[in-house]
């Protein structure tokens, strides 16, 4: 860690040499890394985190601190998991991150190992382009469970004492969807129906934004439908959609990289 500048820049130098291959571009703006560079910190990434693991298993507690990082599409129960590994953990030393976060960087994050593990879901629309994206990210998709999808709006919306909701009664209200930035596509949209052609929708970056636009606007979101009143309370409701699409919870990780006692918690 206590190394000078030209002295890594010399290391850096040599190792290109040595691999024949470019890992950074130089200017005097600065450097950028190149997609080899990139492909090669990844696999530096995947060294260092089994390291980590041996670490975990060789050396004593006492001597270590706990890491643990995970990314996670916008899921009430995960973060809510997340805080019972936190407290089982609490008379500890640790370092924890939990990133909630747009589709495509569930799946960076896991891919170059800056998080253990990614939660997210599949469904028959875009199984087929996320399995091939996890296959060239050298990733697999293990299921947790399947659910039906629900409406999610706050308690006193006008169709929150429907037992089921069809998709037409929701035209008159906005729907709530998660910005998913450069990469839009509809296959990585967090909301199931992504191509349905609605009436009226806001695009939103957090979660909290979406619960405060609900009790605004009477605004609703398509969802797995668990509810954690823990954490949101007693003032939103899931009402299911009456519709047969389903949607598969799972989470995914790096293929031949076994997970840490903590991420298997």
């Amino acid at each position: 860690l206590f190394i000078s500048q030209p002295s890594l820049s010399g290391t850096i130098k040599d190792l290109e040499n040595e691999l024949d291959i470019t890992l950074f571009l130089r200017s005097n703006r600065g450097i950028t890394i190149t997609p080899e560079g990139a492909e090669f910190l990844g696999y530096a990434r995947q060294i260092l985190e089994q390291y980590r693991l041996m670490e975990d298993k060789f050396i004593s507690p006492e001597q270590r601190r706990k890491k643990f990082s995970v990314s996670m599409q916008h899921y009430t129960f995960a973060v809510q998991a997340f805080i019972r590994l936190v407290k089982r953990h609490q008379d500890h030393q640790y370092a924890f991150a939990v990133h909630e976060t747009r589709t495509y960087e569930v799946i960076r994050n896991v891919a170059t190992l800056n998080s253990e593990i990614g939660v997210l879901y599949v469904n028959d629309f875009n199984r087929k382009v996320l399995m091939k994206l996890f296959r060239d990210s050298d990733l697999e998709f293990i299921p947790l469970f399947d659910c039906p999808i629900s409406v999610y709006f706050w308690k006193n919306h006008p169709l929150a004492e429907m037992k089921s909701i069809a998709i037409e009664q929701l035209k008159p209200y906005p729907c709530l969807s998660f910005e998913q930035g450069e990469n839009n596509s509809f296959h990585f949209a967090e909301e199931v129906l992504s191509t349905y052609d609605y009436d009226q929708i806001i695009k939103a970056d957090d979660r909290a934004t979406m619960l405060n636009l609900m009790v605004g606007l009477n605004a609703y979101t398509l969802c797995s439908g668990i509810i954690c009143e823990d954490l949101n309370g007693e003032y939103y409701r899931a009402v299911p959609l009456e519709t047969d699409d389903t949607m598969t919870i799972g989470y995914i990780k790096k293929k031949r990289l076994p997970l840490s006692q903590l991420a298997e918690e």
